[in-house]
């Protein structure tokens, strides 16, 4: 068996890079990529300020009865938020969800007047389900079929029990 294994010599096919890269490029890669990092952070800092500086004196009035001011309309103060119609911005969402949540449970498990002079009233929820149970969904009568009543259940009666209608005869 013959291997090509050369111990001794070197094989020409295969060979090793005799160089490595220096420090001295890739700090200066390093630092020119710094470098254009804080200036495109320069550049972009002074174009928004620029642009909002050019929106603050193109702002138009907001009303055309209100006086024009120097102020700047897109700052709130925190009493004027109580001046703003409804519905409002949420402030502190998680509070407000849950004060609102607490009175719709409050609202949905327990007894109340919802019209008094109509006298239209709410019940808990699980009152209104055992009662729904124990007397069955309400029902309409079908489209075309009188409902019962005294009257025609009379009429229904006595025309099963008229002996006087004489059978149909029949025609040749």
């Amino acid at each position: 068996m013959s291997d090509d294994i050369h111990i001794d010599g070197q094989n020409e096919e295969m060979d090793f890079e005799r160089e490595d890269l220096g420090a001295k490029p890739i700090l200066t890669f390093l630092l020119s990529l710094t470098i254009g990092c804080v200036l495109v952070a320069v550049v972009l800092r002074g174009l928004y300020s620029y642009l909002d500086t050019y929106e603050g004196r193109h702002q138009p009035v907001q009303n055309p009865l209100a006086l024009p001011t120097t102020a700047d309309t897109r700052i709130v103060e925190q009493g004027d938020i109580k001046k703003f119609p409804q519905p409002r911005l949420e402030t502190d969402e998680t509070t407000e969800i849950n004060n609102f949540r607490m009175q719709e449970e409050q609202t949905l498990n327990s007894y109340g007047w919802v019209d008094q002079s109509a006298g239209v009233a709410r019940i808990p929820i699980d009152r209104a389900m055992a009662l729904l149970a124990q007397r069955g969904l309400p029902t309409r009568p079908q489209a075309g079929v009188v409902p019962p009543s005294d009257v025609n259940t009379e009429k229904g009666a006595a025309r099963g029990s008229d002996t006087s209608i004489k059978p149909a005869t029949k025609k040749k």
